[in-house]
C-alpha cells in the first residue's frame, strides 16, 4: 500500500472535520449517525476513523478545536475580536456547543479531562488578561480570575441567545464590557 504525504493527511483530517461539523450542526451528536457522518464527509465509515478513532473522539476533536481557535483569537486580536467572532457563529453549530456543555455537566471524567484539554492556552490567556490589567485596560481592582469568569460568563450568555436564534447587539455588549472593566 502506498504511503500517504502529510500534506494529505491534514488535508484529510480537515475534510472529516468540516464535514463533521456540518452533521453535528445539523443533527446533534446523537442524530449525527455513523451513515450521516458518511454523507456529510464524502468518506466511508473506515476512512473516517482511522482518523478518529470513534464518533465521539471526532466530536471531541471538533469542540476542543473551537475553544482553541477562540483563545487564540482572544491571544491575537482581543476579546472584542472574540464577541464579535460569537456574534457570527452558526445557531446550529452553538446548539453543538450546548450539547458539549450538557456532557461536561454530568461527566466528571470529561469534566476533568476537558479541563486539562490545553494548559498552555489557559496560561497565556491568563498571563494576557495580567497584562491588559498592567496597561490600564482592566481595572486594577479586580483579581484576574475574576475578569476572565466575567468575559467568559459574558460569551456563554452571548452563546445562549445565537444558538437560541436571537440576535445579539455586538457593538453594544462591546461598550458595556469595556465599561464594566475600564479603569
Amino acid at each position: 500500500m502506498p504511503k500517504v504525504s502529510e500534506a494529505h493527511r491534514e488535508q484529510r483530517r480537515a475534510q472529516i472535520l468540516d464535514g463533521a461539523r456540518r452533521a453535528f450542526a445539523a443533527h446533534g451528536y446523537d442524530g449525527a449517525t455513523v451513515v450521516e457522518l458518511e454523507r456529510e464527509i464524502g468518506l466511508s465509515r473506515g476512512a473516517i476513523f482511522s482518523y478518529f478513532p470513534s464518533k465521539w473522539e471526532l466530536f471531541y476533536a471538533l469542540a476542543s478545536a473551537d475553544q482553541e481557535r477562540i483563545g487564540r483569537l482572544w491571544l491575537e486580536e482581543g476579546f472584542e475580536s472574540v464577541v464579535r467572532a460569537t456574534g457570527e457563529e452558526s445557531p446550529e453549530w452553538v446548539g453543538v456547543y450546548f450539547e458539549i456543555m450538557r456532557m461536561l455537566r454530568t461527566d466528571a471524567t470529561l469534566r476533568e479531562r476537558w479541563a486539562q484539554r490545553n494548559p498552555e492556552l489557559h496560561v497565556q490567556v491568563t498571563e494576557h488578561l495580567a497584562q491588559c490589567q498592567r496597561d490600564g485596560i482592566y481595572r486594577a481592582d479586580l483579581e484576574i480570575e475574576a475578569i476572565g469568569q466575567f468575559l467568559g460568563l459574558v460569551l456563554d450568555g452571548m452563546t445562549v441567545h445565537v444558538g437560541a436564534g436571537f440576535p445579539v447587539d455586538v457593538e453594544r455588549t462591546i461598550a458595556l464590557v469595556r465599561d464594566a472593566l475600564s479603569p
